[in-house]
């Protein structure tokens, strides 16, 4: 199994694409945390994953709050004797013109996707450098490589996202401990079925993916795993870029 003996923090890992990197990393062998808002969908997952025969439990998680983020780590460090891998998942979509993002709106968006991001990887570097070493992975976008004639905060937190993995890899490095970059394209998930359902927008999205659909949450999870496992123990600082072709125009 290729995440044997590693213990993994997902956030975001209710649902979507963070629920189906929990399943895929307890299926590898790794014993899985899931944090996030959302306290009765975290609960179906965890019982999901541990009938199966993986292990995982539910803490609840606002990426935004330093504390939650602290009784996070706390928590899974006091089960699981360690921390090997955090996966930063969680993130909201928002889809406004610079002009139309309220200060509220950007606030937000910023508080979720980038400094959750930024608070995710604080706490969890005291407990990877401890395990002698890690892997962080961050969602990012393809929003975080190019701009967008509909969304201005989201283009710019998920940039942030990308960035800052690239100054983590290497502040790092010399601890063992990894940090990299996933940039989804237009993935079928809760938090893009609202837009999707617009079969204007469905179908114009589907024209931009060279490969001719979108994408499944497994695609990301597939990647995020990848990294997160010792194959990629020579890739730190990098943009992994799951977007059926679409980048490449």
């Amino acid at each position: 199994m290729r995440l044997e003996n590693k213990v993994a923090l997902i956030s975001g890992g209710a649902r979507g694409m963070g629920a189906v990197e929990a399943k895929l990393f307890a299926k590898e062998g790794a014993k899985v945390i899931i944090g996030d808002m959302l306290e009765a969908e975290g609960h179906q997952v965890e019982a999901e994953i541990n009938e199966a025969g993986g292990e995982c439990f539910f803490v609840p998680l606002d990426v935004s709050d330093e504390g939650a983020w602290e009784r996070a780590v706390n928590e899974a460090v006091s089960r699981y004797g360690k921390l090997d891998i955090l996966v930063n998942n969680a993130g909201i979509y928002r889809a406004n013109t610079v002009e139309d993002t309220s200060s509220a709106e950007w606030d937000q968006v910023m508080d979720v996707n980038a400094k959750g991001v930024f608070l995710g990887i604080r706490y969890a570097i005291p407990a990877m450098r401890k395990a002698g070493g890690g892997s962080i992975v961050n969602i990012s976008s393809v929003a975080g490589l190019a701009g967008s004639k509909r969304t201005s905060a989201y283009n710019a937190s998920k940039g942030a996202v990308r960035l800052l993995t690239k100054s983590t890899a290497l502040q790092y490095a010399s601890e063992g401990i990894r940090a990299n970059s996933v940039h989804p394209g237009t993935i079928e998930t809760p938090m893009t079925e609202g837009f999707l359902a617009d079969a204007e927008q469905r179908e114009d999205r589907m024209n931009r993916t060279p490969l001719g659909r979108l994408g499944r949450p497994e695609d990301v999870a597939y990647g995020a795993l990848y990294l997160a496992s010792d194959e990629a123990s020579f890739v730190t600082g990098s943009e992994l870029v799951i977007d059926g072709g679409r980048m490449a125009e």
